[in-house]
């Protein structure tokens, strides 16, 4: 989600985007992926990365810190 708000999409425009790249996509798909209820198939993961245009390793560097935060956070 950060990586998407960082760049002014909406999940409208996010799943627009990736839906363009061949891999059809709605908002709510989208929503449950960011919140974590749904899995991220690694063929999603890859579309939503280059519809962000950054390289997937970026997504996942930025969970694990993300991740990394909120463990801090909780201690």
């Amino acid at each position: 989600m950060r990586a998407r708000t960082a760049r002014g999409y909406s999940q409208r425009q996010l799943t627009a985007r990736v839906t363009a790249l061949d891999r059809p996509m709605t908002a709510t798909a989208l929503s449950r992926i960011e919140r974590t209820v749904r899995r991220c198939d690694i063929d999603d993961f890859v579309a939503i990365a280059t519809a962000l245009g950054v390289a997937p390793h970026t997504l996942l560097a930025s969970s694990s810190r993300d991740r990394g935060q909120a463990e801090r956070a909780e201690t």
